[in-house]
């Protein structure tokens, strides 16, 4: 039974990793227009200054997404698996097409 409890437990620390994350997220969008909407009407955008404070807090957020997501983020743990079986129902597809 405690192995499922700590399933469970990981499985809450997760969405709760995951939920932060989002609101993170959220953050960065919200502030990053309201950081541009100063600057435009502060100057106009002739010297774009929310781009450096935009940049900096995205570099935080890369790097948060790759300790909560891991790499596998684009490519997938299974992701060779999962193209080498696509190739190969494309493959039967297209001989079948043929008769």
């Amino acid at each position: 039974m405690e192995g499922q409890e700590n399933k469970y437990e990981r499985a809450r620390a997760r969405v709760v990793a995951l939920r932060k994350f989002y609101g993170k997220l959220g953050s960065f969008l919200l502030f990053g227009l309201l950081f541009l909407g100063f600057n435009y009407y502060s100057n106009g955008l002739r010297y774009p200054w929310f781009l450096w404070i935009i940049g900096f807090w995205g570099l935080g957020i890369v790097i948060e997404a790759f300790k909560l997501f891991g790499t596998d983020l684009f490519l997938g743990k299974n992701w060779e698996q999962r193209k080498i079986r696509e190739q190969m129902e494309k493959e039967n597809r297209n001989s079948q097409n043929w008769f």
